[in-house]
């Protein structure tokens, strides 16, 4: 990892097709029924994620960079507070697939940026798994 480079990758393995979760994690609209805190709108060519409480927020900005249905996509963050790549991975497995939701950030801070990954990471690992436990939830339930 560079010092303004953070790494995160986490995983859930979800008992359906590969291809209905694909559809529901590419259904951008329909991101905020398992990212909290989240509202996603499309426009034009350019997905915009709203993470807020209440009027504390920001947008993050992404263009889709790979579309590989159903397997691969990959996001360019491009937003003001969130740059790099988020992947979204599904692999088929036996009765079901594992997903995986990655992100390759520029982190911001400056020179305080290697130091303040490695406090971040833990909260951000916490919050990546408890939306891929809704992610699962509601794809199992027929989402």
């Amino acid at each position: 990892m560079s010092s303004g480079t953070g790494h995160l990758d986490v995983s859930v393995d979800i008992a359906a097709p590969a291809q209905a979760v694909w559809d529901y994690v590419t259904s951008w609209e329909r991101q905020s029924e398992w990212i909290p805190l989240t509202s996603v709108r499309v426009e034009g060519e350019v997905v915009i994620a709203r993470t807020a409480i209440g009027p504390l927020g920001f947008d993050d900005t992404m263009t889709v960079s790979t579309w590989q249905p159903p397997h691969l996509c990959e996001t360019l963050h491009t937003g003001a507070v969130v740059k790099g790549l988020g992947i979204f991975k599904v692999t088929p497995r036996g009765d079901g697939c594992t997903f995986t939701w990655g992100e390759r950030a520029e982190v911001p801070g400056g020179p305080l940026a290697p130091y303040l990954w490695p406090l971040a990471k833990p909260f951000l690992n916490l919050a990546f798994a408890y939306s891929l436990r809704r992610l699962r939830a509601r794809v199992e339930a027929g989402a």
